[in-house]
């Protein structure tokens, strides 16, 4: 998801993304709640998801929501114990297991149900929660959650969910941790006659009931973060068309309000570009099975799998505005291209810690220059993304806080997309790059994952350690500086500003003449140059470069 508030302080505070430096991990009070959000509790650890159908009463008329969600899983190890979330106000009213009503504690946002049979470790069970209540409203949709109640231009209900932040739980109960995900889900979202729910996945029919409603039924045949679930509820019309990609036709689907069909028509073509774009760099789009829809919201956008959300007001840039102030962020709808982006880093690639959240929003907004490299080539993709470093605050390390449900800085965007960015400079082979990415969303498809399993792959890949490339941009806030002095006919250079062993190499102009150099902490030297040589610093590197005044 995208945290952008304006354009000048991008991701400022965005979804509560809080403080990831030691000190605040050392001085910050968590709470139990922290913990029984971010962590694998015992109560968590003992079973695996593998089913949700969520059944969902949607009331406009007094922005209630109510239901039930019936939770398979298999028992890993015995326990009687299970933990399940939903937060305040919502409230769970009863659980059933085996034509049994459980009892449950609730602490703060979590519920512990006691479950009455025996969990036999290898048994596929299941139990059903109801619940109901008026859930937060979101006040700034997406970057708080909630959902959003409004109405459209001609006075009809018109609502969303947005939670990545605040979690899935904020609407319904569910194993609200992103590390165990169902292997599929049913979605069943029953609203009035007159409206239309869009959810994941495909459309398997439309029941009408005898009391002025009818619910629509979607199953999402893939693994699904709880984050990803959505549900879209307004006066939609529909198009479509075919993608024919690199697993075959692909359904596209379009959902949007009845005024905005002519404009959607014309922006929408994105939706195929963006495909061609993707799928040549990362690999097939992940969710074949699934078909692939943009659905409008009233609010900005979400990645909601197989179902990205767009309010983007059927115009170029981020509503309007060219994020990198290079002309080529108004090639290309914002929201089309970044929230889909989602599809391979978040939906298909996700990450079992909140903490490790770069590896959703770095390679998603990289993605936006590899978007412009494939359609536009390598130059322009250079400047968008150089473009994008004047968003960069460096106050904050990249990486959370595990275990306590605690993501990292905001510069995960900008910065991230530029460390990826200076590590495509590294690997210095675009065919090679191109079949490192391709290879993350094969090797881990549909998996979750954790930074240390991402940064090993990518040291493999690349054939080069980047453990101190990783701390450096991940878990510090300083910008490398090549230091350097041009003594005659010899260069002496260095790094400073940076953790110990950084050693990434770098590609500087001398004397107009390209030329790599393996910088360590250390000074080295360069002898044979032309007297008084002129040193620059390649842009397309993430790095500070400065004359010494002595070595």
């Amino acid at each position: 998801m995208l945290h952008y508030r304006n354009y000048v302080f991008a991701l400022a505070l965005l979804l509560g993304l809080a403080a990831a430096t030691t000190t605040e991990a050392q001085t910050r009070q968590f709470t139990r709640q922290d913990t029984l959000r971010g962590s694998i509790t015992p109560e968590r650890a003992w079973w695996d998801l593998t089913y949700y159908h969520l059944k969902v009463q949607v009331n406009p008329a007094d922005s209630t929501i109510k239901g039930s969600n019936v939770i398979h899983y298999k028992v890993l190890e015995p326990n009687k114990v299970m933990q399940i979330d939903l937060q305040e106000p919502m409230a769970i009213q009863k659980i059933v297991q085996d034509g049994k009503e459980l009892t449950f504690k609730r602490d703060g946002n979590a519920y512990f149900i006691q479950l009455a049979a025996t969990q036999r470790a290898g048994a596929q069970n299941k139990l059903e929660v109801f619940y109901g209540g008026k859930p937060i409203v979101s006040t700034n949709p997406p970057w708080t959650g909630g959902i959003t109640w409004t109405k459209d231009s001609n006075g009809l209900p018109f609502i969303a969910n947005s939670n990545q932040g605040s979690g899935a739980s904020i609407w319904w109960p569910c194993k609200d941790h992103m590390y165990d995900e169902p292997d599929s889900m049913q979605i069943s979202v029953r609203v009035p006659e007159n409206l239309t729910d869009v959810s994941n996945g495909r459309l398997r029919g439309i029941e009408p009931h005898n009391d002025g409603t009818r619910t629509f039924h979607w199953f999402v045949n893939n693994p699904i973060n709880n984050y990803g679930v959505n549900l879209s509820v307004g006066d939609y019309v529909h198009f479509g068309e075919k993608y024919e990609g690199e697993k075959g036709t692909l359904d596209c689907d379009y959902y949007v309000l009845r005024e905005n069909l002519e404009k959607a028509k014309v922006q929408f073509k994105d939706a195929k570009r963006m495909l061609q774009a993707f799928e040549h760099w990362f690999g097939p789009y992940p969710f074949y099975e699934d078909g692939f829809k943009l659905v409008e919201v009233p609010y900005l956008g979400m990645e909601h799998q197989s179902a990205v959300t767009y309010g983007n007001g059927y115009q170029n840039g981020y509503r309007g505005r060219d994020l990198s102030g290079s002309g080529w962020g108004l090639k290309f709808d914002f929201i089309i291209i970044h929230e889909a982006g989602h599809e391979w880093f978040a939906n298909n690639i996700t990450n079992k810690d909140v903490a490790d959240m770069w590896i959703h929003e770095s390679f998603t907004n990289y993605s936006e220059n590899l978007f412009l490299d494939y359609h536009y080539g390598k130059q322009a993709s250079s400047e968008y993304v150089i473009g994008t470093r004047q968003n960069i605050r460096n106050d904050k390390p990249i990486i959370g806080i595990y275990n306590v449900n605690r993501s990292g800085s905001g510069d995960m965007y900008y910065k991230g997309g530029n460390m990826l960015h200076t590590l495509r400079q590294i690997v210095n082979n675009d065919e090679k790059w191109r079949g490192i990415l391709r290879g993350l969303n094969k090797d881990f498809y549909h998996q979750t994952v954790t930074t240390q399993q991402i940064e090993d792959y990518l040291s493999q890949h690349t054939g080069r350690e980047l453990k101190p490339f990783f701390d450096q941009y991940l878990r510090d806030v300083r910008i490398p500086k090549l230091e350097y002095q041009v003594n005659g006919k010899k260069l002496k250079y260095r790094w400073t500003n940076t953790v110990d062993g950084f050693d990434m190499p770098v590609r500087v102009m001398i004397n107009g003449q390209e030329k790599w150099l393996e910088p360590t902490t250390e000074w080295k030297e360069l002898k044979g140059l032309k007297k008084n040589a002129t040193v620059q610093a390649d842009p397309n590197f993430y790095i500070e470069a400065s004359e010494a005044t002595a070595a």
